[in-house]
C-alpha cells in the first residue's frame, strides 16, 4: 500500500510540474481520487498550487479540500483569490466546512461568509451553534429531504432537484409537514416503485436517529451499530436538521480510539509532530504530577518497611518482579475492561461478572506464575547465594504468594477503577496505563513487604 501511494504522488506531481496544456492536465489529474491529490498538496510550492486553482474546477477544489487537513486548508485559503475562496467553501460538506472557518481569522472568516448564499450560511450557522463534544457539530446537511405527503412521481422529481446540490442521495429521510422527522426511503426502493404507488408504502419509520445535543461519546455505539450510509440528527423539537454520513462515523471512531490511545499513555490530549514545545508539556504534565504524587505515597510505604529490608535484605532484589507482574496484569485488565464498556446496554449483573472473570484469570495466573516462582527463585538462591534450603525456598515461597496476591488485588484494581469512572460519567480511559501501573505498584510493595514481615521474620524467624 505505501509503495503504491508513493507511485501515485510521483505521478501526479510529474504531470503539474509538466508543460502540458491546462484541458489536458485537467483530463489526467481527473483520473486520481481527491484524497491523493490532497497528499500532494504540501509537496507543491504555492506557484504549483496557484495552478491548480485555475486549472481545476470548482467541485474538484472542492473534494480535494475536504481531503485536507482543516490547519492546512486554511493556509491555502490565502493563496486563493476570496470569491473562489468562497466558491470552493460552499461546495464543501458542511461538517467540513465549520471545521476550516474554525482555522481562519475573524475579518477573513466574515468576509468569506458576506460572499455565500444565505442557504449554506444559515447551514454553518446551525452546525457552529453545537458545542464540539455534541454530535450536531459533526453532522452535514448534504441529504435528500422529502416531504411524506407526495407520490412517487413527485418524490423523484423532488429528488432530481436537490441532487444538483446535495450528493448524498443513497437514503431519501421524509419529514412532515411540521419539517419533523418521520422515517427514511431506499433509494432503490424508489426507483423500482410504480408511479402510482403510494410513498407512505416505502418509508421506514423505524429508521434510527440521534439528536444533535447528544454527546458525541454517548451515540458513537449506536450510529457504529447501524449499518447505514448516513444517520439523520434532529433538534430537540424532532425536525431533521441533518445527516451523519459514515465518513463522519469513521472519523468519530478515528478520533475516540485516538483520544482513548492518548490517555492511556497518560497524556490530557492527543500530540502530533508540529505541536509546540510548550504544549506539548502542558498536555504531559498533569498525569506526570498525579503520578509523582502516588510514586511519592509507594516510596513512603517501602520506608515503612525499611526494618523489613534491613533485615532480609534478600528479598529487596525480587521487587521488581513483583512489581512488574502486578503493574502487566493490572494494564490488561484495564485494557479489556474499557473495551467491554464500549457496550453501552451492558448490566450491573455482567460488571460483575466481568470483575470475578478478570480476578479468577488473575488467580489462575499468579498460581502458575507463583509456583514456577517458588521452584525456580529457591534453587537460584539456594545454588548461588549459599542459603540454605530451609531459607531459600521460605523466601521464594513468600515471593510465590506474593506474587500471587499481587496478581489477584491488581487484576481487581484494573478492572474496577474503569467501572468506577463509567459509574462516575467519568470516560474510563481516564484510568489510564501509568496510573494503573502506580497505584499497582502501591498494592504490591505491600502485599509484599507485608508478607515478608509476617511470614518470613515473624512466623519462621529467619531475620538475619
Amino acid at each position: 500500500m505505501e509503495k503504491r501511494t508513493q507511485d501515485y504522488t510521483g505521478e501526479i506531481l510529474k504531470i503539474i510540474r509538466s508543460n502540458t496544456s491546462p484541458a489536458v492536465m485537467c483530463s489526467r489529474l481527473e483520473d486520481y481520487h481527491a484524497n491523493d491529490l490532497a497528499d500532494v498538496m504540501p509537496e507543491l510550492t504555492v506557484q504549483e498550487r496557484c495552478k491548480l486553482y485555475r486549472i481545476l474546477d470548482m467541485d474538484m477544489l472542492s473534494d480535494i479540500f475536504e481531503y485536507t487537513d482543516s490547519d492546512n486548508a486554511a493556509e491555502y485559503l490565502k493563496e486563493i483569490d476570496v470569491k473562489k475562496g468562497a466558491a470552493i467553501l460552499s461546495r464543501m460538506e458542511t461538517d467540513a466546512l465549520v471545521e476550516v472557518l474554525h482555522k481562519i481569522d475573524k475579518a477573513k472568516k466574515r468576509l468569506l461568509l458576506d460572499l455565500m448564499d444565505d442557504e449554506v450560511r444559515h447551514d454553518i450557522e446551525v452546525i457552529a451553534s453545537f458545542d464540539d463534544d455534541e454530535i450536531g457539530s459533526k453532522m452535514t446537511t448534504n441529504c435528500i429531504i422529502i416531504r411524506e405527503n407526495l407520490t412517487v412521481k413527485q418524490a423523484m422529481s423532488s429528488l432530481v432537484e436537490q441532487a444538483a446540490k446535495n450528493d448524498n442521495i443513497s437514503t431519501l429521510f421524509v419529514v412532515t409537514e411540521q419539517q419533523k422527522f418521520y422515517g427514511a426511503i431506499d433509494l432503490k426502493d424508489l426507483i423500482i416503485a410504480r408511479q402510482d404507488r403510494a410513498l407512505e408504502d416505502l418509508v421506514v419509520t423505524s429508521y434510527p436517529y440521534v439528536y444533535a445535543e447528544e454527546d458525541i461519546d454517548d451515540c458513537i455505539e449506536k450510529l457504529k451499530d447501524y449499518s447505514e450510509d448516513s444517520v439523520p440528527v434532529l433538534d430537540n423539537d424532532n425536525r431533521l436538521l441533518g445527516v451523519i454520513t459514515s465518513a463522519n462515523i469513521i472519523d468519530l471512531v478515528d478520533d475516540e480510539m485516538g483520544e482513548d490511545y492518548a490517555m492511556f499513555a497518560g497524556l490530557t490530549a492527543e500530540e502530533d509532530l508540529k505541536e509546540p514545545l510548550k504544549e506539548s508539556m502542558k498536555k504531559r504534565m498533569p498525569w506526570l504530577i498525579v503520578l509523582l504524587g502516588l510514586g511519592m505515597v509507594v516510596s513512603s510505604v517501602v520506608g515503612v518497611f525499611e526494618h523489613v529490608v534491613t533485615q532480609l535484605p534478600i528479598i529487596m532484589a525480587f521487587q521488581s518482579l513483583i512489581l512488574d507482574m502486578a503493574g502487566n496484569v493490572g494494564t490488561q485488565s484495564l485494557a479489556v475492561t474499557i473495551r467491554v464498556l464500549m457496550d453501552e446496554s451492558l448490566t450491573g449483573k455482567q460488571k460483575v461478572e466481568l470483575v470475578f472473570k478478570e480476578m479468577k484469570i488473575g488467580l489462575c495466573n499468579g498460581g502458575l506464575l507463583g509456583i514456577l516462582s517458588f521452584a525456580v527463585i529457591g534453587l537460584y538462591i539456594y545454588l548461588f547465594k549459599g542459603k540454605t534450603l530451609l531459607f531459600s525456598y521460605a523466601v521464594s515461597g513468600c515471593i510465590g504468594v506474593a506474587l500471587l496476591l499481587a496478581m489477584l488485588i491488581s487484576s481487581a484494581v484494573g478492572t474496577c477503577i474503569p467501572l468506577f469512572f463509567k459509574k462516575i460519567n467519568i470516560d474510563p480511559a481516564v484510568a489510564s496505563g501509568p496510573l494503573i501501573t502506580t497505584v499497582n505498584d502501591l498494592v504490591a510493595v505491600v502485599t509484599y513487604y507485608g508478607l515478608g514481615w509476617i511470614l518470613l521474620i515473624q512466623v519462621l524467624h529467619l531475620a538475619g
